[in-house]
This record gives C-alpha cells, sequence and structure tokens, in this order.
C-alpha cells in the first residue's frame, strides 16, 4: 500500500469519500487534515472505496479509513498493512460494524477525543436558566462595544491571522507545545483559506480591528465544525459572543454544531460542558488482532 501526503488537489476526490462515510467526526473534516497534517505527518492512501489514513508523527499509526465501510474487504485491508495494527479516532459507528463482522480487536476508550455536539438552536438563543451566565456576558459586550460582524474572506481573514498572533503574545505560548502546533495549524489554514473550498468563519470587529473569529466547516448537511475560535481577553464577554454571532449569522441552516474535543484537559473540559452538549460523538483506539 503506497501513501502519500495529503495534498489540496485531492479534496473533491477527499470530500467525496467523506460524503460516504456513515459516522462522520471532527477529525475528518479536510480542513482539520490540512491544518494539522504536517504536525501528525498524515499521509494518505486510496484503496477501493476507502481512504486509508496513516499517521506518521511521533510514530506510525492509522486513523479510521474514510469511505463507505460496507463495501470493504477488511481483513485482505489489514493483511496489506504492518503490524501491530493499531488504529485511532475510530467513530463508535465503525466499532460497532467490526464487531458485528466479528474482526478480532482489543477496543479501547479514548475519551479525550470525543466530540462535544450541541444543539444550534440552544446555542444561539441561550434560553433559559442554565445558559443565563453565557447571555448576561454576551449582552455586556453587545452593550459595552461598538461592534461590527464580519465574515472571513480572502480579505479579513488576514486580521484574524493578526489576531492569533496577538493571542499566542498574551497566552506567552512559548513552551507550550501543543499551542505552538495549534497555531501552525492555524496559519496553514489561514494561507490556503482562497483553496480550501467549504471553510467558512466570521470575526467581530471593534474600532476596526478584529478582536474574536472562528474558523469552520460543514462535516454534513446537518452539521457544521467548528475548528478554531480565539478571542482578545480584554474584551468581557468576546467569548460568549463569537460563539453566539457565529452560530446566528452562519450556522443556522444546521441543526448541531461540533466542537471538537478536549484532549483531556480538565479546563477545555468543563468550559465545554458548560455549554450543555446534546450528545458526544464517541471514539475509540482500536488493536486488531492475529
Amino acid at each position: 500500500m503506497e501513501f502519500a501526503p495529503v495534498t489540496l488537489e485531492g479534496l473533491d476526490a477527499y470530500q467525496e469519500a467523506l460524503a460516504r462515510m456513515p459516522q462522520k467526526t471532527s477529525d475528518y473534516s479536510f480542513v482539520n487534515l490540512w491544518g494539522w497534517g504536517p504536525h501528525y505527518g498524515l499521509r494518505w492512501s486510496w484503496e477501493g472505496d476507502v481512504v486509508v489514513l496513516r499517521q506518521t508523527h511521533p510514530a506510525p499509526i492509522y486513523w479510521a479509513p474514510v469511505g463507505a465501510w460496507e463495501g470493504v474487504d477488511w481483513p485482505q485491508l489489514f493483511s496489506r498493512l504492518p503490524r501491530p495494527l493499531r488504529f485511532v479516532r475510530v467513530p463508535e459507528a465503525l466499532v460497532e460494524f467490526w464487531r458485528v463482522l466479528g474482526l478480532p480487536m482489543a477496543v479501547h476508550e479514548a475519551r479525550e477525543h470525543w466530540d462535544y455536539v450541541y444543539r444550534v438552536e440552544e446555542l444561539v438563543s441561550l434560553a433559559g436558566r442554565r445558559y443565563h451566565s453565557k447571555k448576561n456576558l454576551l449582552h455586556q459586550f453587545v452593550r459595552q462595544y461598538p461592534f461590527t460582524w464580519v465574515e472571513l474572506d480572502e480579505r479579513t481573514v488576514e486580521c484574524a491571522l493578526a489576531l492569533q498572533t496577538e493571542w499566542l503574545l498574551w497566552r506567552d505560548t512559548e513552551d507550550d507545545a501543543t499551542l505552538a502546533a495549534e497555531n501552525q495549524a492555524i496559519v496553514r489554514v489561514f494561507h490556503d483559506w482562497g483553496r480550501l473550498k467549504g471553510v467558512r468563519g466570521g470575526g467581530i470587529l471593534v474600532e476596526g480591528k478584529m478582536v474574536a473569529y472562528t474558523v469552520a466547516d460543514a462535516l454534513d448537511a446537518e452539521m457544521i465544525v467548528i475548528h478554531f475560535e480565539k478571542g482578545c481577553p480584554q474584551f468581557r464577554g468576546v467569548y460568549q459572543a463569537i460563539n453566539q454571532m457565529f452560530l446566528e449569522q452562519a450556522g443556522q441552516q444546521f441543526r448541531w454544531v461540533n466542537r471538537e474535543q478536549d484532549l483531556g484537559d480538565e479546563g477545555l473540559r468543563q468550559a465545554k460542558l458548560s455549554y450543555h452538549p446534546a450528545f458526544f460523538l464517541k471514539k475509540y483506539t482500536v488493536v486488531m488482532e492475529d
């Protein structure tokens, strides 16, 4: 099996394979693959009805194959991959599919990779007592700052990139490898904005300067996924504002919003839980046994 680097030239064909994937999680968005590809050393191989994804950094490992799972001769496919054969970020539906087929495997829950999924209408309206503090902060932002909403395009994305640079300075991330890797992914997506079909985003300007941005794309007709979201900490309520305004302006055609994983960070986990997810897209690590 021959693997090659993920390329923009393969975007359309990959999107077609993703559309046939029975359960889609945030990991498999092309925007995610493109942004994080260099960090993980992602490579792909086109094998019949599926795209096999291999991560090479920090060690060789596989992601879930993308495409129509039903038409795959799994034992034959697995026989062409080296042992030990280990898959990460495997959606729950694929684990169950493999179980029904009786494939010998060891399955381990990967809670840090579960996607948090929310109802768009709830995060737009912020109705009810459980969203009271969020709505209060949103109202404080709206009352205090003369803001303007803009869509991200090849012009305004430069403003978002400037905010991203400042945000890193505020966070003092010199020794934070995770945030440094995320910054590289964000910069790559911004750099190729005009070529990444389907990517969308929005920003909030205050006195002509961007103070928050969101980068997203559609997983399917019902779910939009938020990949990156940053705000200037000097503006109280800025995160509540960018969260609500983006969905109000650009997300109401969708039923669900996927806000990705917490990666095991307890602070991030509590922040995501505070928005009351409707459900999780569960993922697992799977080791195929001979």
